[in-house]
């Protein structure tokens, strides 16, 4: 079986969040079958995840190259056991198998979507011959381990919480899915389900997707079948659709004075990149200011586009598709405003709304439909959406998002506000603007003039991911506290006059 996601993808941990993935280097039933349960009980609602067999890990989790393998001639009773074994996992589970072909050796990929009929438990030793007890398992990190006490009840609690993405609609219809959108979204992804497209039948290569749920006599499709590849998903799910309504003056000031922009409809992909499309066409707009006492000019923008993709992606991936109600989007002349439906779920504190810099749940709505978005690399990841929009607003030298929902969590708005050209300020002129880790990365520059960004990581302890993401954030014109100096293979980072007045007058 092919699976949905480029393998290369999968071995670097990309698009699909690293707890979601875990490397073998052998063939070890009874601890694989540990993390197939785990993965299958999907605790935290993240979608399961990928074993992949044949693949040693080095210390920081990532695969080591050339891969190890499996032997050709061991992969058939692999899979002949597994058929024993499944049987096993109490209610019955039977995963997804793939033998893929890295380094022209042979891996073995064993898929496991989150089961519809969750509490499973596993044998402890599915090798064993005489009686042993079964256990229930879960995913903790990157591990698997036994749930116990508290954590069991709330897993046995989790059998009735399918979120509604993954459950099957019986009115959904084979017909109702356009073979064109599945073609093009698994040739975007590199599936290789795409090479057998034309000869496999739609619902076989559906099945495939795990977008199928239910016994052969009885399937149904799944309502993120329809969101993703139905050209009118609001035939199900009514009113799914973006309203975009202008307030020249306003909405407060002078409500009648509107403009209605037509409804943008159509599977979520589509509609995610319409109303993107028409932000960066009709709202954007790029700024270029000259500073006193500055020779060099500076360009920021009244709203960072990523930001605005970032809020417009998280509206959709949250939404509760069983309201009848639009994702609305307002722009003013000083914000643009997104309000969807329904509200963040309770697992997040309203302090944690207020100061919108996090908001990280225990249950996703939409699970499957924020993996095919981060697929299609329209969303980062989990509980990212926020801080991005926040860093990305930071950045232009913008003020901070507003968030806002009520006691019910009925609704979640997000408040965006606009950056104008004559408001324009140094935003090194405010010790806040800088992070502490920001501040620590400064200070070692002051210190190690020539620092590579490898030293800088050795010195501060963070990834070469976050000292690059730093760097970007103090190099950039609207910063501008440290710039390269020298050659690439010879060259490090300095400070700038600015930064050494700011270290002297804040530090």
């Amino acid at each position: 079986m092919s699976l949905p996601i480029n393998i290369k993808d999968l071995l670097y941990k990309q698009k699909i969040e690293s707890n979601r993935i875990e490397f073998k280097k052998g063939w070890n039933p009874d601890k694989i079958y540990h993390s197939i349960c785990a993965f299958a009980n999907d605790f935290d609602n993240i979608g399961g995840g990928y074993i992949v067999v044949g693949v040693e890990e080095d210390e920081n989790g990532m695969p080591i190259r050339p891969v190890i393998g499996i032997p050709p001639e061991q992969l058939d009773n692999i899979q002949k056991d597994m058929v024993g074994y499944n049987n096993k996992i109490d209610p019955y589970y039977m995963p997804r198998t793939s033998i893929e072909e890295i380094d022209n050796r042979c891996v073995f990929i064993i898929w496991v979507p989150s089961g519809a009929n969750r509490p499973y438990s596993v044998k402890e030793r599915v090798t064993a011959t005489k009686v042993v007890p079964s256990k229930w398992y879960i995913r903790n990190g990157s591990s698997s381990i036994e749930a116990k006490g508290e954590v069991l009840d709330e897993l046995r609690d989790m059998a009735s919480r399918v979120p509604f993405d993954d459950r099957g609609n019986q009115n959904i219809k084979i017909s109702d899915i356009s073979p064109a959108l599945v073609l093009d979204y698994l040739q975007t992804v590199d599936s290789k389900l795409a090479a057998k497209f034309n000869v496999t039948p739609l619902i076989d290569i559906l099945s495939q997707m795990d977008l199928v749920v239910g016994p052969t006599e009885n399937r149904l499709l799944k309502n993120v079948a329809a969101m993703m590849f139905c050209k009118n998903p609001e035939k199900f799910f009514p009113v799914t659709q973006v309203d975009l309504v202008i307030f020249p003056e306003g909405c407060t000031q002078n409500p009648n004075n509107m403009i209605e922009v037509p409804p943008i409809t159509g599977p979520v992909p589509e509609m995610i990149g319409k109303t993107l499309n028409y932000l960066k066409t009709n709202v954007i707009k790029q700024y270029i200011s000259k500073p006193k006492n500055q020779p060099e000019s500076i360009t920021f923008y009244n709203y960072p586009y990523q930001a605005f993709e970032e809020a417009v992606v998280n509206a959709f991936y949250h939404r509760d598709y069983s309201e009848r109600e639009p994702i609305e989007i307002n722009i003013e002349p000083d914000m643009v405003s997104i309000l969807s439906y329904s509200g963040p779920d309770r697992s997040i504190s309203m302090e944690a709304i207020k100061r919108g810099e996090r908001l990280k749940s225990r249950r996703y709505r939409n699970r499957r439909l924020g993996d095919f978005l981060k697929e299609l690399r329209l969303s980062e990841g989990r509980a990212t959406g926020i801080p991005t929009i926040q860093d990305e607003l930071r950045k232009n030298g913008s003020k901070p998002a507003r968030i806002e929902t009520d006691e019910n969590r009925s609704y979640f708005l997000i408040e965006i506000p606009c950056r104008k050209n004559e408001e324009r300020t140094s935003m090194v002129t405010d010790t806040k603007t800088l992070t502490d880790k920001e501040l620590r990365v400064m200070t070692i520059v002051q210190a190690n003039s020539m620092i590579n960004r490898k030293e800088l990581s050795e010195k501060t302890g963070y990834s070469i991911s976050t000292i690059t993401r730093i760097i970007n954030v103090l190099s950039s014109d609207l910063v501008g506290l440290i710039k390269r100096q020298g050659s690439k293979r010879d060259g490090g980072y300095i400070l700038t006059d600015l930064a050494r007045k700011y270290l002297d007058n804040n530090v």
